[in-house]
C-alpha cells in the first residue's frame, strides 16, 4: 500500500511521516510530483503556518489541486489533511484576508476569539470528543496547536476551548483533524493505524 505524504512547503513533513511508518505505513512517499497523488492507494496533507500561504503554496504546485481532486474526490482514495491540512478542505479561510480552499467540506476557517479563561493560541493537551460515530475517531487526548479553527459542516468531533471548537471533520473518504497525530503520542499513532486500515 502507497501512501502519499504531500509536500507543499507547508508541513513538518519528517514528523508526519516517522509518525506514519510507526503506525505501520511501509511505503510513504514524501512528494512534490502530482502523478505520485494520482497513483498513491492513500493520500496525507499536512500543514503548518497560515491558510492563505498554504493554500498557494498547495496551489503553487502544477497540477497537484488537479491531481487531488482526481484521485480523492472522484476516484475515492482515502485522504487525512492534518492541522492547516485539515483546514484546506474548507470552503475558505480568514486569515489575513479571505483566501479560498478546497471546497471539499462546507465552511470556513476563522479565527478562534479568546475567552476570559482561556488563551489563543490553542496549544497543548485537549479532549477529542466525538460529534458522531466514525471509525477513525475515538475519544481520547490529543495535541493541538492552533489559532483558527473550522465552523461548518460534517463535523465529526470537538474540542472545549472556551467552548466548542471543532476537532475533525470529514465525509466520504475524507477525514481531516484539526490536531497534530504525529505529536499525539499513542492516541495519535492509533488513528493512524486506523487510517491505514480503513476502508471507506
Amino acid at each position: 500500500m502507497s501512501i502519499a505524504l504531500i509536500d507543499y512547503g507547508a508541513g513538518n513533513l519528517h514528523s508526519v511521516h516517522n509518525a506514519l511508518k510507526a503506525a505501520g505505513a511501509a511505503n510513504v512517499s514524501v512528494t512534490a510530483h502530482p502523478q505520485v497523488a494520482l497513483t498513491a492507494d492513500r493520500i496525507v496533507l499536512p500543514g503548518v503556518g497560515a491558510f492563505g500561504a498554504c493554500a498557494a503554496g498547495l496551489r503553487g504546485i502544477d497540477g497537484m489541486v488537479d491531481a487531488l481532486e482526481q484521485r480523492v474526490v472522484r476516484e475515492g482514495a482515502p485522504f487525512l489533511g492534518v492541522c492547516v491540512g485539515m483546514q484546506l478542505m474548507a470552503t475558505r479561510g480568514e486569515e489575513l484576508g479571505s483566501h479560498p480552499g478546497l471546497g471539499w467540506i462546507p465552511g470556513v476557517v476563522r479565527q478562534l476569539i479568546p475567552a476570559e479563561d482561556v488563551r489563543v493560541p490553542h496549544m497543548g493537551w485537549n479532549d477529542v470528543i466525538p460529534a458522531t460515530p466514525h471509525p477513525l475517531i475515538e475519544r481520547g487526548e490529543a495535541y493541538f496547536l492552533h489559532s483558527f479553527a473550522f465552523e461548518g459542516d460534517s463535523v465529526l468531533a470537538t474540542t472545549n476551548h472556551g467552548g466548542p471548537v471543532t476537532a475533525a471533520i470529514g465525509r466520504d473518504n475524507m477525514i481531516g483533524v484539526q490536531f497534530h497525530p504525529e505529536k499525539s503520542q499513542r492516541y495519535g499513532i492509533a488513528l493512524l493505524e486506523r487510517f491505514l486500515e480503513w476502508r471507506p
